[in-house]
């Protein structure tokens, strides 16, 4: 038998490789990992926040209990409505705003810049503005009366199931239109010019150059983008919970965060907080699967 003789070189670089590695494999481990692995077990186990008891071994009570709630699923039904409600226009209005700025020639920093700057707010900062502009009193008020031509009316934004849905959605459109409009804007600049200039030697028009082209190629970054915006989205938690604490109902604006939130702090009952928090990590695993394969679509038709 041949001896497994290993280059010196080779594997002094694999140590020095393991040793850069280790400080992020322990990070992952310490605040990824472990928390996942705790989660799994506390699903299975009676477990109070602030009970000094030990934990008591139920089996699969806590995933029935969840899984057979209204509650819960009244909480996966807003997640849902909240997504689908944010998708259509941050995805439409991106796209469109991407475009848009493109083909100007000059100023395209500084309309980037003005749809982003929303996106480096604070959540918090940016929900505490919105209770003000949702007021009865406030500018949401005055714009939709001013545009229906209802004088004095309130519309109820914070208080009617339909209306506080929506606001929800507003406030996330408006604080995360800008951040997709860069990675829109991202995509378009990497089409080849080349093909855009022979396109047009051709004859194309600026229609055809974008149903023909531009929509095509970028067809990687709106997988990606896609995905993305159902990840953000799913993980939403500050608009809902300081719109409930001024007064909002509960019910239409209950995520699925906000309920493990509630479920975990408020009522302490952290196992079926784990059978939640285990669900949506299901659910943000499988869109996390797809952002890698949409990513990795994209580098092969770059």
């Amino acid at each position: 038998m041949m001896e497994d003789r290993r280059n010196p070189l080779e594997t002094k670089r694999n140590r020095w490789g393991w040793i850069f590695v280790a400080p992020g494999i322990l990070f992952f481990s310490a605040f990824s990992l472990y928390p996942i692995l705790y989660a799994i077990w506390t699903s299975f186990h009676n477990k109070k926040l602030l009970s000094l008891k030990p934990p008591k071994f139920i089996g699969l009570q806590n995933w029935i209990s969840v899984l057979s709630s209204q509650d819960f699923w009244n909480s996966v039904r807003a997640s849902a409505v909240f997504c689908v409600g944010v998708f259509v226009p941050v995805f439409l209005g991106s796209l469109l705003f991407a475009l848009l700025i493109s083909s100007r020639k000059k100023g395209k920093r500084f309309y980037q810049m003005a749809l982003y700057s929303p996106a480096i707010l604070s959540s918090v900062v940016t929900a505490s503005v919105w209770l003000l502009i949702f007021d009865p009193r406030g500018l949401a008020n005055q714009f939709l009366n001013t545009l229906l031509g209802t004088p004095g009316i309130d519309h109820k934004w914070l208080a009617d199931a339909a209306m506080v849905q929506l606001s929800t959605i507003l406030v996330y459109v408006w604080k995360q239109i800008g951040y997709y409009t860069i990675l829109f804007g991202t995509g378009i600049g990497k089409i080849p010019s080349s093909v855009v200039e022979a396109s047009m030697i051709d004859g194309a028009n600026s229609w055809q150059r974008l149903t023909r082209i531009t929509l095509p190629l970028l067809r990687p970054t709106m997988a990606l983008v896609s995905v993305m915006i159902f990840i953000s989205s799913l993980k939403t938690f500050s608009t809902q919970y300081l719109f409930n604490q001024h007064g909002a109902p509960l019910a239409p604006i209950n995520v699925l965060t906000l309920n493990i939130y509630r479920t975990a702090l408020s009522d302490q009952n952290l196992g079926k907080a784990s059978v939640m928090s285990l669900f949506l990590f299901f659910i943000l695993l499988v869109l996390s699967w797809l952002q890698v394969k949409a990513g990795g679509q994209g580098e092969e038709l770059e």
